[in-house]
């Protein structure tokens, strides 16, 4: 995870955002209720067609982030996490954030999780070596952005003493005017934060892709980061890539972008070269970023 080229794949779309991810790739409203089991039947299906795929595996994917649902669920006759470690050779993470909170100070922080030590502990027996976790920065607020951070880092404290190793995934929406602003703001905290970790205490950032290239260089090399990705956050597939190609030593960590195009109703020899160009385009992206020589040099 930390030097080998590829790139990780985020299958995680949770109860909220698992409607649109149906619908994009065709199935309609009425052929399931939301919310409930056959809801997650669907998006499990589809989940599994990607997984399965002779395009999906190892050598170009370093890992997938799974719901929670799904890495309750099999594929193929095994555990999910099982699978993809055994069969593909990708590692797999695990969300286990709840969902946002309302919008205030400029951001919305994560609910509350109350069973996090629970979900490490099964993510722990299903073979899952990290988590993943996310927040929403909107508006250029330091009140906010701090509590953002700080929120990041206690959790993800929590799950480093589990034994995992957290993505802390501050987002920025690539909406907000202020966009530019807010992410400088949010690099100097995220730096602050890092300060306090001690020498074995190690966790990855999931960012979205920078207005200012390199801007997250400093995170890029410091000793306590595994590695940095980058979130497509509503940019399409091409103008995602093309973005993160210039950010140096950042690997992409793609939902929508990933899965553009993808149709329930395509034949698994279309589904699957449709499939492998992603993977390809994206690898390769992530490839020309290229980690520099220095990263991770002192380990």
């Amino acid at each position: 995870m930390c030097h080998t080229d590829g790139f990780v794949a985020a299958l995680d779309q949770s109860g909220g955002s698992t409607p649109k991810a149906l619908r994009l790739y065709g199935i309609k409203d009425d052929e399931y209720e939301v919310g409930e089991k056959s809801m997650y039947d669907c998006i499990h299906k589809m989940r599994t067609r990607i997984m399965t795929s002779p395009k999906f595996n190892g050598d170009r994917i370093l890992g997938a982030i799974l719901f929670e649902d799904t890495m309750n669920r099999e594929v193929e006759g095994l555990p999910t996490a099982e699978f993809l470690w055994k069969k593909k050779n990708v590692v797999p993470i695990l969300k286990v954030d709840k969902g946002l909170e309302a919008e205030k100070d400029g951001v919305q922080l994560m609910k509350p999780i109350p069973n996090l030590d629970a979900m490490c502990d099964a993510a722990l027996a299903n073979g899952v070596l990290a988590t993943k976790m996310r927040s929403v920065i909107n508006q250029a607020d330091l009140t906010g952005i701090k509590q953002i951070v700080e929120q990041q880092f206690e959790f993800g404290k929590q799950i480093m003493a589990k034994g995992l190793v957290p993505i802390l995934e501050p987002e920025v929406n690539i909406k907000s005017p202020e966009k530019q602003e807010i992410e400088a703001m949010l690099r100097a905290e995220l730096m602050e934060n890092l300060k306090l970790l001690r020498d074995d205490q190690k966790l990855m950032f999931k960012l979205t892709l920078p207005t200012v290239d390199d801007l997250y260089e400093q995170l890029v090399t410091h000793p306590n980061v595994v590695r940095v990705v980058a979130l497509s956050g509503g940019y399409t597939r091409a103008e995602a890539d093309a973005l993160l190609a210039r950010q140096h030593g950042v690997v992409a960590s793609f939902s929508r972008a990933l899965t553009e195009g993808l149709r329930d109703d395509m034949t698994d020899d279309a589904f699957d070269t449709l499939l492998d160009t992603s993977i390809g385009e994206i690898f390769a992206a992530s490839k020309a970023s290229g980690v520099k020589k220095e990263l991770h040099a002192h380990n």
